[in-house]
């Protein structure tokens, strides 16, 4: 079985990283678990990190986390679906929300549970993802600050997930102002301004984060060590935090061209190859992994000499030309793998899971 593994010091060292980082600016953070698709050994270990609060867009994971660990504060990163009202007041202790209407069934639902449920407002900022309207907020906090056993704790955006509008200090300066605004209309304290996520973090760097940005939501940056807006590794982070292992079910010598009439294949797609490559060879190797679990494109070998051939549900095809290093069917080949490749493996239950 094809496995990934985290490394349990160099997620250490990530999140000391990050936390003196944010420290130093002032700035509360939450981690976002939802890379760790639920997986109980791996949320153990950031739950030992030390960590207060933890981020999430499936239900089912904080209910997870609230287990685990029912001290941490949890909160749910999208707007909730009317049917999922009951858990999400269980089980968040935040919620993120666009919704008038949805924020009254979680205003009566808490009532029923006898809480008061906290809302994080999100803004729209150019993503077009979720978010209230600026035109709107004003009369939209209005109407959410008369909800009985609602606490509006913050207000926030999301920028970069859906097209990639990237944050800078225009747009984060606007959200700084906007807490303001409310805050001097209607007399009521907003202690978070949500804008920072792992796209955000060289803001800092540069020195250009407006001060009134003072929380952030990372997930990305923790595992991978990623600089999101620049698509590169930060400076004293690690980006192999997670690392993927695929065994070598076949490794034989054959023609680098296929032979026969081609059509497309399990994905649709069809193929063409160079009439040079016709007649030449190459030792290539099946891995027990395919696109049922992950995209090779999301994959970066650790060896640079390996190429991908194809993949098919199940299995991945590598080339490995000459088969220099002499790979054996049995051995192992190791990945590393970007944001989304490490998501789909995550979620993938035939991938194994270990910590090192």
């Amino acid at each position: 079985m094809a496995f990934i593994t985290l490394d349990q010091q160099k997620l250490k060292d990530n999140y000391h990283y990050l936390d003196k980082l944010f420290r130093e600016e002032g700035i509360q953070w939450a981690v976002v678990s939802k890379l760790l698709c639920g997986n109980r050994l791996y949320l153990q270990e950031v739950i030992s990190l030390g960590i207060h609060q933890l981020c999430d867009s499936r239900v089912s994971n904080l209910r997870a986390i609230k287990k685990m660990s029912p001290e941490i504060e949890t909160i749910y990163i999208k707007p909730p679906p009317m049917r999922s009202i009951p858990e999400i007041v269980r089980y968040a202790d935040i919620s993120f929300n666009t919704g008038l209407s949805t924020i009254q069934a979680l205003s009566a639902e808490a009532e029923k549970q006898g809480k008061v449920h906290q809302v994080i407002i999100m803004v729209e900022m150019g993503e077009l993802r979720e978010g209230v309207m600026r035109d709107d907020l004003i009369e939209f906090y209005e109407k959410v600050f008369r909800l009985p056993h609602i606490n509006v704790v913050g207000i926030g955006t999301n920028l970069s997930c859906l097209y990639g509008v990237l944050p800078n200090h225009d747009k984060l300066i606007q959200l700084s102002l906007y807490k303001q605004l409310i805050e001097a209309k209607f007399n009521r304290k907003i202690p978070y301004v949500s804008g920072g996520s792992s796209v955000s973090i060289p803001l800092i760097f540069e020195k250009i984060l407006p001060k009134g940005i003072n929380h952030f939501r990372v997930g990305e940056t923790l595992f991978l060590g990623t600089d999101v807006y620049h698509d590169t590794v930060i400076n004293g982070m690690h980006n192999d935090v997670l690392r993927l292992y695929a065994e070598i079910i076949e490794l034989i010598e054959k023609p680098t061209v296929p032979m026969g009439e081609i059509g497309t294949n399990v994905e649709g797609h069809s193929f063409s190859f160079d009439a040079e490559s016709s007649g030449k060879t190459a030792c290539r190797a099946i891995l027990d992994i395919g696109l049922l679990d992950v995209e090779s494109n999301h994959l970066f070998p650790a060896d640079p000499q390996i190429k991908f051939a194809g993949s098919s549900s199940d299995m991945i095809v590598i080339d490995l030309g000459g088969n220099e290093k002499n790979y054996k069917t049995g051995d192992l080949v190791e990945f590393k793998m970007d944001y989304m490749g490490a998501l789909r493996i995550m979620n993938s239950r035939y991938i194994g899971k270990q910590v090192r």
